[in-house]
């Protein structure tokens, strides 16, 4: 699963919330061995009317064609009755409508969930719920669909850790369709653990059997999580923190000979080794350990990166045989590769990896081509948006070269499908470069750096 190109990484302030979920939290930080066997007193009207003001109320509506402007008419009725039904065990989950929308340029395609607003409603107040015990439980390995935790935050710790460790030997991990495999059974296991609560365990009940409506037929699928559901990356989150994140921690660590380390954004995972030899012993164990729980791992994409510092001892850590791959692996959209830095001395840099550079320019392509129609000033604004959008994600220190690279090819695609909303003569660019100072473009800029938000800590950059 990738991230949001415009997800940004800044410091996190938690909302507000009741006493009785502050409660529930401090009981799950002080007893984390202890099951919750009433929750559902705090699955409450404010609740719902905070969940209902988090919920994207501008997205498409589910199977029942409800929209957020009709339902806010009798918003308070609405929300009353969509309590009493919850808690009653009256709530009927209603199928997940299936969409698909084009992925890339070709003619594969991503099929993406829309549950109804009620449905979203509901799950965000349970997950809101659920929040407050496994953030006490989740390790700090564990990030994205978590407060306060971006891929930003992912991707620096990667950095971090591989450049304390001067290098490692990393396993890249690729978890085949894990949305779609996660095991029911498995889950329900999971969460005895900790919630026993009647009212919330029926609630995911029907959502995991709520069934999935494509071109008016319903299907029940027997695995995965609600499509396009809010309760959906908390309950894989739980998944992999049973099936990785704690197995790694009680049984990888102890037994490895040196350091290593684990950073898992939602199913996007890389560990790093000090030695090939704990690498590869925990590449062999992998995919039975997946298997255990109905997951499978990509029999390509997961593979071992030599990834070691150049220039370092050679022999640091070798078993047997030449490195297999390249020392550069891409996670969460950058490429990570070795470089110098102005000092000459050896850093990992982060640049956009070539797919999503390739899928980026293939989007404004098609999307300049969609709206070559409409007024230049128009298309100028929504430009800018797209390109601050691009900036913010990809935006952070040593990767400024590949964002201009970015920005002129915007640019040249721009003046293309400009050029072909007429039969006149095409514009040639000194015309074009007086409209970009009509229209400026956002100019490339590094919107995480490590000098803006770390001042002292990092003593050099990348170029």
């Amino acid at each position: 699963m990738e991230p949001n190109e415009g997800n940004m990484k800044g410091a996190w302030e938690p909302e507000p919330i009741s006493t009785g979920l502050d409660r529930i939290a401090r009981l799950a930080q002080q007893r984390p061995e202890m099951a919750f066997t009433s929750l559902n007193h705090v699955l409450d009207l404010p609740l719902l009317e905070a969940s209902y003001r988090k919920v994207n109320r501008k997205g498409a509506s589910g199977v029942d064609g409800m929209t957020a402007h009709t339902y806010e008419k009798n918003l308070g009725a609405n929300l009353a009755d969509l309590l009493e039904r919850a808690k009653s065990g009256r709530y009927r989950a209603p199928p997940v409508k299936r969409v698909h929308i084009p992925k890339g340029r070709g003619p594969e395609t991503r099929a993406i969930g829309v549950p109804t607003l009620e449905d979203r409603i509901l799950q965000r107040a349970v997950a809101t719920i659920l929040e407050q015990i496994y953030e006490q439980d989740f390790l700090p390995c564990s990030y994205g669909f978590r407060p306060g935790r971006s891929a930003h935050d992912a991707i620096e710790e990667v950095w971090q850790r591989t450049m304390r460790m001067r290098g490692c030997w990393l396993v890249e991990v690729d978890i085949q369709r894990f949305f779609d495999m996660l095991d029911h059974g498995h889950l329900r296991a999971m969460l005895d653990e900790r919630i026993r609560d009647g009212v919330l365990r029926r609630l995911i009940h029907k959502w995991l059997h709520a069934g999935v409506m494509e071109a008016g037929n319903i299907t029940y699928p027997s695995s995965g999580t609600p499509q396009g559901g809010v309760i959906s990356p908390l309950l894989a989150n739980l998944y992999l923190h049973v099936v990785l994140d704690r197995w790694f921690v009680r049984e990888v660590v102890p037994r490895m000979k040196g350091p290593c380390y684990l950073v898992r954004y939602a199913d996007d995972l890389v560990m790093g080794f000090t030695h090939e030899g704990d690498a590869r012993k925990v590449l062999d164990v992998l995919a039975k350990r997946f298997g255990k729980y109905g997951l499978s791992l990509h029999p390509e994409k997961t593979k071992l990166v030599d990834f070691r510092q150049p220039g370092g001892r050679p022999d640091r850590g070798r078993t047997s045989g030449p490195p297999e791959l390249a020392r550069s692996f891409d996670f969460l959209g950058f490429t990570h590769i070795w470089g110098r830095s102005r000092k000459g001395a050896a850093v990992v840099t982060r640049r956009t990896s070539k797919s999503r550079f390739t899928r980026s320019m293939h989007a404004l392509r098609d999307w300049c081509r969609m709206n070559r129609h409409r007024r230049v000033k128009h298309q100028a604004a929504d430009l800018a948006v797209k390109l601050t959008g691009h900036y913010q994600y990809f935006g952070i220190t040593g990767n400024y070269c590949r964002l201009a690279a970015f920005r002129t090819q915007v640019e040249r695609i721009w003046r293309y499908w400009l050029n072909r909303r007429s039969q006149r003569r095409s514009m040639p660019w000194e015309r074009f470069k007086r409209l970009l100072k009509r229209y400026p473009l956002p100019i490339a800029k590094v919107v995480h750096s490590v000098f803006r938000d770390r001042q002292g800590v990092l003593p050099f950059t990348a170029k």
